[in-house]
């Protein structure tokens, strides 16, 4: 039998995605920083999908695609907002510090401590839907979807405090989740930093000890 002669092959090259992930990423959050900016600057109503794509260097398309308008870059803002500094996620870092810490003080001055982290760059934008909310039925629906994710997360937090034995005698799981869902408010940074003048660190030192002093 003769063999066949096989004419070289060459090995497929393997593609490498990593470039396109990162550009998309920088054109999100460039979107995400455009958004925040102008929905501040000019009010929710008077910024349009279009001028936020002409601002961010993309098409009104892709903010649709990506997005779905003006209520999911909300979301996203939110979203960028409570991830907090560094590239884990202030969520999980709270999450590890329950897991790890025993003394429910420490716990709670930690969550003072991403207040003031997590407050100035998150307060405002939910202060201006819930403002705008008063007229937008739309935008009434996305301020109650995430005041509902708020207290959805403080009662996690308040469960976790009740099951280790934490809580004062007397208060219950739902009134624990009442107290950390208002002291994580956005009203409450409104009247201590934004009307008040405070510091974002001094207001996260009040917010723990408020909630020390409330719970245990």
């Amino acid at each position: 039998m003769i063999a066949r002669h096989r004419p070289d092959v060459k090995p497929k090259r393997t593609y490498d995605s990593s470039g396109r992930r990162e550009q998309a990423r920088q054109t999100r959050g460039r979107i995400i920083d455009t958004a925040e900016r102008m929905f501040l600057r000019d009010g929710y109503s008077a910024t349009t999908v279009q001028a936020i794509a002409a601002v961010a260097g993309v098409s009104a398309d892709t903010i649709y695609k990506s997005f779905g308008g003006k209520p999911g870059l909300i979301r996203a803002i939110r979203d960028y907002a409570l991830h907090g500094e560094g590239p884990i996620p202030a969520e999980r870092r709270s999450d590890a510090i329950q897991q790890q810490e025993g003394d429910p003080r420490a716990i709670i001055t930690a969550w003072g401590d991403f207040v003031a982290e997590l407050a100035p760059r998150g307060s405002p934008i939910l202060l201006l839907i819930r403002n705008v909310a008063a007229s937008d039925p739309e935008v009434r629906a996305l301020h109650d979807e995430l005041d509902a994710a708020r207290l959805k997360r403080m009662t996690t937090n308040a469960r976790r405090l009740r099951d280790a034995g934490h809580l004062r005698p007397g208060i219950s799981l739902a009134h624990a989740a009442d107290i950390l869902w208002t002291y994580s408010s956005p009203e409450l940074y409104e009247l201590f930093v934004l009307r008040r003048g405070w510091t974002p660190e001094r207001y996260g030192r009040y917010v723990a000890e408020a909630m020390i002093s409330a719970l245990l």
